[in-house]
């Protein structure tokens, strides 16, 4: 099992921005892919974007297409999502997920989850 600590979460104004980083835990690291997932108070989790850990291939949901960018450090065992002209409806917790053989562009494909880290957004 691989072992995700993410970090990086914070207030922000809206318009501001933050970078999240998810650092992998386990020395022979080999996801297939990463992503991030998000959860606001009251509803469901939600796929935010993901990446092929060989090769580097993105997919954003389409409300963060523009703003966000994921991307990763092969050599760190980690993983980061850089959050720009952040919006109120971006507010959640955010949680840094692997999948060991598929794409992780929804939460059944995800083996293997963070504990989350906060973002806030104020208007």
């Amino acid at each position: 099992q691989v072992q995700l600590v993410e970090s990086g979460g914070g207030l922000v104004q809206a318009g501001g921005s933050l970078r999240l980083s998810c650092a992998a835990s386990r020395r022979t690291f080999s996801s297939y892919s990463m992503g991030w997932f998000r959860q606001a108070p009251g509803k469901e989790r939600e796929f935010v974007a993901a990446i092929k850990w060989s090769g580097g291939s993105t997919y954003y949901a389409d409300s963060v297409k523009g703003r966000f960018t994921i991307s990763r450090d092969s050599a760190k065992n980690t993983m980061y999502l850089q959050m720009n002209n952040l919006k109120p409806e971006d507010t959640a917790v955010y949680y840094c997920a692997a999948g060991r053989y598929i794409l992780v562009i929804r939460s059944d494909a995800v083996d293997d989850w963070g504990k989350g880290t906060l973002v806030t957004v104020s208007s």
